[in-house]
């Protein structure tokens, strides 16, 4: 049976933004529509996208690195037609701070069936918005320490554990975007937690650094105690090589640890921050052919059932999709 490339979408979103037509962009973003080689299997998750909202509603926070053009939820469900992808986790982007109202109106658009949402929090949110935030599909939090260029374990690990409390009760995971050598450090902290933890973009392992990098075999064995997931997401940033073929070692190494504890994202929009002087003028992200990158993974996960594992079985269970 064909699984409903649009189960859990309102019909009122479904007039709004189902037509192809019908979509606009915004004048700095780009987008490749391509499909790919392989159809992918039923129930495929991407897990891991970002939407940007007309700020007027969905207001830029005041102190950020920079600012994306518009990504749309019309553009999100476009994209992931082309590619075959039937299930999608939206996390909160750092430019909107403690702010999850755009992830949450994605949520809200996308419905149960289809979307999940990572957020993210700070001291002043009380337990009954975590407990909305749960009612509308979220399921984890996300914790930057990338955006800092945080390097110190002990406050990290400080505040991954003030993190964890918050959210256990709920059977919530932990996302976190950080360097390799600071998730090393933090390695035996993170496999105590009491909730599942989720590394971001290859556990920040890069191609350059090869399967010798510092860090690299400390996370590996995190990974394999099973309480750790990683996202094999975002190669286009830790590759130097076309098709990102130089991140076909790391990805298989992860993927040999533990195939049960990988998801793949995309990135979308694919987001670069940092390239403009002034953080208040627009940003171009990268322009990524997902589909090429599936393809490569297709590759990497060396055989159809591990493929299936990735997109469909692993986030299914961290995510809580039903069935």
């Amino acid at each position: 049976m064909k699984f409903p490339r649009r189960a859990g979408i309102p019909a009122s979103a479904r007039r709004r933004y189902g037509a192809r037509t019908h979509i606009t962009r915004g004048p700095a973003s780009t987008m490749t529509l391509t499909s790919p080689s392989v159809a992918l299997p039923p129930g495929a998750c991407d897990s891991h996208t970002h939407v940007f909202l007309d700020p007027h509603d969905y207001p830029w926070a005041e102190v950020r690195r920079y600012t994306p053009p518009p990504a749309s939820i019309a553009q999100l469900i476009e994209l992931h037609d082309a590619l075959g992808i039937d299930r999608v986790v939206i996390v909160q982007p750092s430019v909107y701070g403690a702010d999850n109202a755009a992830t949450l109106h994605g949520l809200r658009v996308l419905g149960p069936g289809r979307a999940r949402g990572v957020a993210v929090i700070d001291e002043n949110v009380t337990d009954s918005e975590l407990d909305a935030m749960h009612t509308l599909g979220v399921r984890g939090v996300r914790v930057n320490l990338e955006i800092d260029q945080a390097s110190n374990a002990d406050t990290a690990t400080a505040q991954l554990r003030a993190t964890a409390a918050r959210v256990a009760r709920l059977g919530w995971h932990v996302q976190i975007y950080a360097n390799l050598p600071l998730l090393a450090a933090c390695a035996p902290v993170l496999s105590a937690l009491p909730v599942p933890v989720v590394l971001d973009h290859y556990a920040g392992a890069t191609a350059r650094g090869g399967l010798q990098q510092p860090g690299l075999q400390d996370v590996l064995a995190l990974v394999a105690e099973g309480n750790a997931y990683v996202k094999l997401s975002a190669p286009y940033r830790l590759s130097q090589a076309p098709g990102y073929s130089d991140m076909e070692p790391l990805a298989c190494e992860f993927i040999r640890t533990r195939a049960d504890r990988m998801v793949w994202g995309s990135d979308w929009p694919h987001p670069q921050p940092g390239v403009r002087a002034d953080p208040r003028d627009i940003s171009p992200p990268f322009d990524v052919d997902s589909a090429a990158v599936l393809d490569a993974l297709r590759r990497w996960a060396g055989d159809a059932a591990t493929f299936y594992r990735i997109l469909v079985e692993n986030p299914a269970m961290l995510y809580q999709f039903d069935g």
